[in-house]
């Protein structure tokens, strides 16, 4: 097989691994009376993405064959998995929330850790064939997007969306993705060892991108953009399922195949994947960046104006134009990432911006969900959902503005042109 259909089961499986339970995950805890501890779980995402990215990175570009380390990250979050389904399947599941929140802690942390290495050791892998990694990855990537929805549909129709079974799968996913690991070929990085600095040896040189006001910027955007990754990830099947309560959607295909209806984000993936390469030679990074943003903001509009009823079509527009909201913010950054970065710092610069967004961003965004669907929440528990999404909504909004007057390149980044920007020594 060549590299492109090997790198293309690598993300299939590695995205199916996330997708098995991710938008699921808080149909389960309602169903075992812990729909207050949605945030908590889904902020995990985030408090990981601080230190498992960037600590992968290092080990990756410093110690250990990266393509080994990819597979050791699956392998762990894997067995974890079939911990938590375990945990998961005892009666009164709920009364376990400590040690599932511990247990899931090592699932995601382990997981985490592969997502910036999945995008590096593609980009390394593609390079080593003499292959443009603008022109031939979003086609890759397109597979992990197809990957997610596969897994969510059989998550949907095994009836896993509220049980614990979805772990297991998500387990299994991850089992196999280790052992496929072992077929692709190593990784030509670079591992200096001798003479290196403190800084050096622990990988530390990324952080010197902050140095360059223009990354800088983009480092901090990335950041407060990351605050919508999980908000719709954790809320976003509760929501739907909320209508069952409503006689007049409670049999809707919307209620009553919420993960369904919710896979046709990651399909909107597929086909904007394929317009990034376009996109970035054509209009350039802050371009790209805006659409993302504003895109972030329809989401959130439409989920919150949406029913399950006559107001269907705006729920599949707020699927729809998630795939320009997270593939034009996540991919297209991390290519532009990873034109920026000097060669030996590569995994840990995808690591660096991987803590910003999905690290800061997730584990911020998803306190700030939590506490405004708690403000908008009755004493009977009965939650107002439509202030919450048009909050969201306002932020995406606002960021996109500030985003606007507050960075600018000095050269558009294209298919061809790389920086030769150096982390400082």
């Amino acid at each position: 097989m060549g590299i492109k259909v090997r790198l293309a089961i690598l993300n299939f499986l590695h995205m199916g691994a996330w997708g098995a339970y991710l938008i699921s995950m808080g149909n389960y805890f309602v169903h075992i009376g812990l729909a207050s501890r949605i945030g908590s779980f889904y902020a995990l995402i985030g408090i990981v993405s601080f230190f498992t990215p960037t600590i992968a990175g290092i080990i990756a570009d410093r110690y250990i064959q990266p393509v080994r380390v990819l597979g050791l990250c699956h392998l762990l979050c894997g067995l974890g998995m079939m911990v938590l389904f375990y945990i998961g399947g005892q009666p009164d599941a709920g009364m376990y929330y400590s040690k599932m929140y511990m247990v899931y802690f090592f699932c995601i942390a382990c997981y985490m850790g592969s997502y910036s290495l999945v995008l590096s050791v593609s980009y390394t892998l593609l390079e080593q064939e003499n292959l443009d990694t603008v022109k031939h990855f979003p086609s890759i990537r397109v597979f992990g997007s197809i990957g997610f929805v596969v897994l969510m549909w059989i998550t949907d129709i095994l009836n896993y969306e509220t049980t614990e079974k979805q772990f297991m799968l998500s387990g299994i996913i991850s089992l196999l993705f280790f052992l496929y690991t072992f077929t692709l070929p190593i990784c030509n990085h670079q591992k200096q060892l001798k003479h290196q600095t403190l800084r050096e040896m622990f990988g530390l040189n990324a952080f010197g991108l902050f140095k360059n006001k223009e990354l800088c910027i983009f480092f901090i955007f990335s950041a407060l953009l990351g605050v919508n990754l999980q908000i719709a990830n954790a809320y976003g099947t509760p929501y739907l399922s909320s209508f069952s309560s409503m006689a007049e959607y409670a049999d809707s295909f919307a209620v009553k195949h919420s993960n369904i209806l919710y896979s046709l984000s990651q399909i909107s993936e597929c086909g904007c994947l394929l317009l990034i390469p376009f996109f970035l030679k054509r209009f350039g990074i802050k371009a790209v960046m805006l659409l993302a943003m504003a895109a972030w903001a329809l989401r959130f509009f439409f989920m919150g104006e949406g029913n399950p009823g006559s107001g269907l079509y705006l729920l599949i527009l707020s699927m729809v134009v998630y795939g320009f909201a997270f593939d034009f913010f996540v991919i297209s950054s991390s290519i532009y990432i990873d034109n920026r970065a000097p060669n030996n710092i590569r995994s840990s610069a995808q690591g660096l911006f991987w803590m910003m967004a999905n690290g800061v961003g997730s584990s911020v965004g998803s306190m700030f969900a939590q506490s405004v669907i708690n403000m908008n929440t009755d004493v009977e528990g009965k939650i107002d959902w439509y202030p919450s999404w048009m909050s969201f909504s306002v932020y995406a909004l606002i960021i996109c503005i500030l985003f606007y007057f507050m960075f600018h390149t000095k050269v558009e980044e294209s298919a061809e042109s790389q920086s030769d920007i150096k982390a400082s020594e």
